[in-house]
């Protein structure tokens, strides 16, 4: 018997201890979840949901900056948004805005630079890759992601939370 897992005996997750704390200081971390594919959007958002996280999807990356408060005719009203988004995860390759340009436009916003963006794509273009990680990418993460992925993802982001 474990006196710990009394503690936890109203969590409705089922699994270790290791996954609390995908953000340690954040008790249900808010995640953004950016995507024009509906299938792709609604299987992270499966697969955010089963690590106890708040999901907000949007259909592409104009969407995206609307609900962040960044887009081009909003006033400052919608800032309240920012400080509950823990995480973007966009796709790279969507109509309209690529999620490289909605990575710029996040890291040059002074409100919205220190939060984590994570792109994914289905195509291995090494190129691609590091020119994301160079405007300030988390991560690149191949589709489609499973739960291993997002779980992996959780991982490097509490490494991040305690640096």
């Amino acid at each position: 018997m474990e006196a710990s897992s009394a503690s936890s005996s109203s969590s409705s997750s089922s699994s270790s201890s290791s996954s609390k704390g995908f953000m340690e200081n954040v008790e249900q971390p808010h995640v953004l979840a950016v995507d024009d594919s509906i299938i792709d959007r609604k299987l992270i958002e499966k697969l955010l949901k089963n690590l106890s996280c708040k999901v907000t999807t949007a259909e592409n990356g104009l969407r995206a900056l609307e609900f962040l408060g960044l887009g081009d005719h909003q006033n400052s009203s919608l800032e309240g948004n920012i400080s509950k988004v823990n995480l973007v995860i966009t796709d790279y390759c969507m109509p309209g805005m690529t999620g490289y340009e909605l990575l710029k436009k996040i890291k040059e916003s002074s409100l919205m630079k220190e939060v984590p963006v994570v792109i994914m794509s289905s195509e291995y273009v090494p190129k691609r890759i590091n020119k994301c990680l160079e405007e300030g990418a988390q991560m690149f993460m191949l589709k489609p992601l499973r739960q291993s992925d997002i779980k992996k993802l959780r991982c490097h982001l509490m490494k991040l939370e305690r640096t």
